[in-house]
This record gives C-alpha cells, sequence and structure tokens, in this order.
C-alpha cells in the first residue's frame, strides 16, 4: 500500500465547505491586506495562544527577524550574535541573518533534539545578544534552563515555534517563558494556510505593536526609527483560511499524538536499533513531524521507498556546516552530528489513516527482520 508523506488535500476536504464560506467573505469585503479578517485572527490567536497580543506577518522567518529587531535584540550591522540549535531548518538562521545578526550554533539534546541547555554557554562572547530555541518537530525546548541562562546573562529569548502550534510548557502555552514566540504558516505546518503567513505572540503589548511597524517598513511611523522594516504583511484570503482551521488545531493534534502512539507502540516490538522521539510531556509535543532514529537510515529509507512509502530527512544539512553561516572557532557539536546521521521522518498528519500507519511500522519490522 503506498503511503504519502503528506496528503492536504485530505484535509481541505474536511473543512471544504466552511474554508469556501470563508474565501467568499474575504473576497466580497473589499479589504485584502490587513482588513478585518487578519485583525480577528489576531485576536484569536493571541487568544488561543494564552498570550496578550498577536502581530500578523508575511511568514515565519519574517516573524522570527522581526522580534529580533523590535526586541532590541539585534542591531544591524553591530555583529551581534544570536544562539540557536545547528540541527533546524534553515530559515532559522536566515532570520537571524535577515535581522543583521550573526548566528551561534550549539548543541542539541540526544533525547529532545532541542537546544540543549548545557551547550549555550559554551558558545556565549561579549557580543551575544540572544538565544533562539527551536520547539522541533513539535518538541518544546527546556525553555526553563535556558531562560535561566538568559536572565544570567541578560540575553533576550525569541522562541522559534514554527512546528509546535498548540503544545504547552507546565504553565502554559509557548511564548511566556521567553520574551516572545515567532510561528509560521506555511501549508505543512500543524497550523497551515493556502500560502505564506506568520505571527508573533508576546504579553508585551509595545512589542507587538513595534512588529506591527516593522512590518509595514514603508510607512512614516516605521520610517522615522533606526532599523529598516520590511514589507511583510499576512492578507485577508490567508487570515479566513487560518481562522477556519485554528478550530480544528487541537482535535487535528490530537490526531497526531494518537497517530505517533500507534508508531510508537509497534515500533518498541523492534531489535533495539530504532530510536523512537521522546516527549517531555504529554501535551509538549504535538509532532510536527514524526522523527526516528536508526543506524542504518539510508538503507531503511530505501526499503520503504520500494515499498511505497515516502519519507523525509528533516534536516539532510547541519546549519554549522554550511558555507553561508559557516564562522571561525565553531566548536564540535557531537550529538548533533551523531543525530544527523540517523534522523528519518516517517508519515504523519491529522488524515493519515490508521491502516496506513500499520502499513508503516509494518514495513519497518519487516526490514529489521530481515537484517
Amino acid at each position: 500500500m503506498p503511503v504519502a508523506f503528506l496528503d492536504l488535500k485530505g484535509q481541505y476536504k474536511e473543512i471544504e465547505a466552511e474554508v469556501a464560506s470563508a474565501l467568499a467573505r474575504a473576497a466580497s469585503s473589499g479589504t485584502y491586506v490587513l482588513g478585518g479578517e487578519v485583525k480577528a485572527f489576531e485576536k484569536e490567536w493571541a487568544d488561543f495562544c494564552h498570550a496578550r497580543g498577536a502581530a500578523t506577518v508575511g511568514n515565519g522567518t519574517d516573524a522570527l527577524s522581526l522580534s529580533l529587531n523590535a526586541s532590541g535584540a539585534v542591531r544591524p550591522g553591530l555583529g551581534d550574535e544570536v544562539i540557536t540549535p545547528t540541527l533546524t531548518s534553515a530559515y532559522t538562521a536566515l532570520a537571524i541573518l535577515n535581522s543583521g545578526g550573526v548566528p551561534v550554533f550549539a548543541d542539541i539534546h540526544p533525547q529532545t533534539y532541542t537546544l540543549d541547555p548545557r551547550s549555550i554557554e559554551d558558545v556565549i562572547t561579549r557580543r551575544t545578544r540572544a538565544i533562539l530555541p527551536v520547539h522541533l518537530y513539535g518538541q518544546l525546548a527546556d525553555m526553563r534552563a535556558i531562560c535561566e541562562i538568559a536572565k544570567r546573562h541578560s540575553l533576550v529569548v525569541i522562541e522559534d515555534a514554527a512546528q509546535s502550534h498548540g503544545a504547552f510548557h507546565d504553565s502554559g502555552r509557548i511564548g511566556l517563558y521567553g520574551h516572545a514566540a515567532a510561528y509560521s504558516f506555511y501549508p505543512t505546518k500543524n497550523l497551515g494556510a493556502f500560502g505564506d503567513g506568520g505571527a508573533v505572540v508576546s504579553d508585551d503589548l509595545a512589542f507587538i505593536e513595534k512588529v506591527k511597524t516593522l512590518r509595514q517598513g514603508g510607512h512614516l511611523q516605521a520610517l522615522g526609527g533606526r532599523i529598516a522594516g520590511r514589507n511583510s504583511r499576512l492578507d485577508e484570503i490567508q487570515a479566513a483560511v487560518l481562522r477556519v482551521k485554528l478550530k480544528y488545531l487541537n482535535e487535528w493534534n490530537r490526531r497526531r499524538r494518537e497517530h505517533a502512539s500507534v508508531y510508537e507502540e509497534a515500533l518498541c516490538q523492534s531489535n533495539g536499533q530504532i530510536k523512537i522521539p521522546a516527549a517531555i510531556a504529554p501535551q509538549a509535543h504535538v509532532f510536527h513531524l514524526y522523527v526516528i532514529q536508526h543506524p542504518s537510515r539510508d538503507r531503511l529509507r530505501e526499503y520503504l521507498d520500494a515499498r511505497g512509502i515516502e519519507t523525509l530527512i528533516h534536516y539532510p544539512y547541519l546549519l554549522h556546516r554550511e558555507a553561508l553561516f559557516h564562522r571561525e572557532g565553531q566548536p564540535a557539536l557531537p550529538v548533533a552530528e551523531s543525530v544527523g546521521r540517523n534522523i528519518l521522518s516517517l508519515p504523519l498528519y491529522p488524515q493519515l489513516k490508521r491502516e496506513e500507519a500499520s502499513e508503516v511500522v509494518g514495513a519497518i519490522l519487516d526490514f529489521e527482520a530481515c537484517r
């Protein structure tokens, strides 16, 4: 049985009528950028995140960049450094570059794959201004420990929450430990638009207003500042779609956890070569991706492909090794190097059928039995 890595058509079919109504409402309004749909979604998203305010922007990369600038952590041209994990999407580091900062890479925790607090202080310098932890694959980073380090060194914390919509800390949703959290609404995310989109949430309303000013860089208010803004606005069509999908996010996350449980239960029966994801708490992982480790990762992937099962690698390249981000004096990051050779992302999305999940684990166990 062929199993696709992701099927967004199935998600659309589930909400087709509501989306059609929302699109018609947005199209008939006559206002297509920063109108009523955007304002309504900003309030609804802030409420969902248990934050005091939200500012939407054009994409998740800009959400990070504008957060770094609006917080004052990065002042373009001064060599301000931002610490982030090496195992993440390149857009995390690109956001730091786009803000005028310098990305500095630290190692990851061997179980959660998120930024390891123990590695942060190894790369702090006199130029360090911020820490940018990534809630990778839907798993929350250890924000309590990270923020304790940030407090000791007077650093700003901006959370990259692009893959963790709806995840919980022990005290609430993302963004309540750091100064702000930045989200992407790229179509493949747990909450995805029909194109690009992003948002920033924070309890600091003055900060949220700064982000809203910087997202309209050509307006007089933005031109009066010392940091160049940009043209980064969410349009009404995307906001209308996101408002529909937001009503389903908790249910879709529940299904993701359910599929993850199917994988976990079955893969625990393997011969011990497979390492399954670790969740620090039930609500702290929303399984944007289900990422296993296997010492024969490439052979396993070829075997699954021959069975019609699509897999991906998130991410095939560690950022500290990429030419764009290379810098002298980069320390070794042994955990990320080891993990990066073995990771493999399996199909997991809300509309995945139980028999499809069973097909995936059955094929993996067959591969193990043949070794």
